[in-house]
């Protein structure tokens, strides 16, 4: 059994026999009390920045259901009671919402601080509904929450101070609000019908129409960016974009040479999916920190965890029920895409390589691929991979000094490896 290490993005190009890089036990770790408090602090702190997406009334459900798993907690397989609304500790929930205000003086108290409803809004309501329709509050909120968390983190490292800065705050909203716009275009540019388990904006409202609402989604994130008024972050986060448009054209393209093909699909990773996570975490880092060594600390984890996530990703899209995942899985495949478990899968079945250059474009190459994928090691080999990545970045984030919201960073780290949607 071998397995590719990854070049410019990993290392070597080398291939080895696996071997996981740290003990099994670290993988199933659940979140101590102590670090589901200051989750769950964080999820506290996004709904106060997201008004306008997520009410008040949904927030305090989610702090007085007793028994109740949070949004992202469930989806990561982390179980925890949420504290009774009433909860003294849940009342300092709430005196966090006092953080949020001030981010853009020119706003009052009851406004959304960061991204208010005049940037969302506009005369026509259909463009207003089609472009709120993905913030419903069933998305995983991975992205904020990590940022959140590394802006903790770093803040904390830097001067023992645990307040995220309202900057810090628009950056994880900023985040959210970009990876929202970039799945409005791919699924047009997928065709896709089906986004989170419900229709995607394409095939309610028409592709011409969903251009339109990824657009403006992406635009009024531009503005709450200019708001900051930090040039280097609004460098760093600019660049999130051009790399999304740069890995949609890697996405298109495809490489004959095996080490190159590889090469080809982790860089498209990185730039579909671990640029908008890495980004984001040094952003935050900078606000937060003058340090160039935390700023790249904060970078690392965030590339490393986004690489796995989109391995597991891929790894889902074989082993998961359509339910599950929202979406039909396979779907790669259908797309012509060749993935971590179809790569690995073609060095046991090199009768692959035709159909992967063809992109699965012949009657009975997806359901041929995706045989060979089942009977080959290539959904453990991308699993490893992505243990691999986890592995580094959990390494990068340790530098930091010790806190609860390290610790929870390294946690969902490793809980990227073990979700099941």
């Amino acid at each position: 059994m071998q397995s590719y290490h990854p070049g410019p993005w990993g290392g070597s190009s080398t291939w080895h026999s696996p071997s996981p890089p740290y003990p099994p036990h670290l993988i199933s770790l659940s979140l101590s009390p102590e670090s589901c408090f200051y989750l769950f602090l964080v999820v506290w702190d996004l709904c106060c920045c997201t008004r306008v997406f997520l009410s008040l009334r949904q927030a305090e459900g989610l702090l007085s259901s007793c028994s109740a798993q949070a949004t992202l907690c469930g989806d990561f397989s982390c179980r925890a009671r949420v504290l009774g609304a009433q909860d003294p500790v849940a009342v300092v929930f709430r005196l966090r919402c006092s953080e949020a205000c001030g981010i853009f003086p020119d706003q009052g108290s009851n406004r959304c601080p960061c991204i208010g409803r005049q940037e969302l809004f506009i005369s026509t309501a259909e463009l207003r509904e089609m472009s709120e329709y993905h913030f419903d509050g069933k998305g995983k909120a991975f992205r904020p929450i990590i940022v959140v968390l590394m802006a903790r983190a770093c803040n904390i490292h830097h001067n023992n101070a645990r307040n995220v800065q309202a900057s810090q705050r628009a950056i994880a909203l900023i985040a959210e609000m970009i990876h929202t716009a970039s799945l409005v275009h791919d699924d047009i540019i997928d065709d896709a019908s089906s986004r989170r388990g419900k229709h995607t904006v394409n095939k309610i409202w028409g592709e011409k129409k969903a251009v339109l609402a990824g657009d403006l989604i992406l635009s009024a994130a531009s503005i709450a960016l200019a708001r900051i008024g930090n040039t280097t972050v609004i460098s760093i986060l600019t660049q999130v974009i051009e790399d999304l448009v740069r890995g949609e054209f890697l996405q298109l393209g495809s490489k004959e040479n095996e080490n190159e093909r590889f090469a080809h699909y982790l860089e498209k990773t990185f730039k579909k999916t671990a640029s908008l996570i890495a980004n984001s975490c040094k952003a935050v880092s900078v606000l937060g920190c003058p340090d160039p060594a935390v700023h790249e600390i904060a970078y690392q984890y965030g590339k490393n965890v986004g690489i796995a996530f989109q391995l597991i990703d891929d790894v889902l899209d074989f082993t998961s029920c359509s339910e599950q995942m929202g979406k039909p899985t396979s779907a790669d495949l259908k797309l012509g895409l060749a993935t971590g478990p179809v790569l690995f899968a073609c060095q046991q079945f090199p009768e692959m390589n035709a159909m992967i250059m063809r992109r699965f474009g012949s009657p009975g190459d997806v359901d041929r691929a995706l045989q060979y994928v089942l009977q080959s090691d290539g959904v453990q080999q991308t699993t490893y991979l992505a243990q691999r990545y986890c592995h580094k970045a959990v390494s990068e984030i340790s530098k930091l000094r010790p806190s609860p919201e390290r610790d929870a960073l390294i946690q969902l780290s490793e809980m990227v490896l073990t979700r099941d949607k």
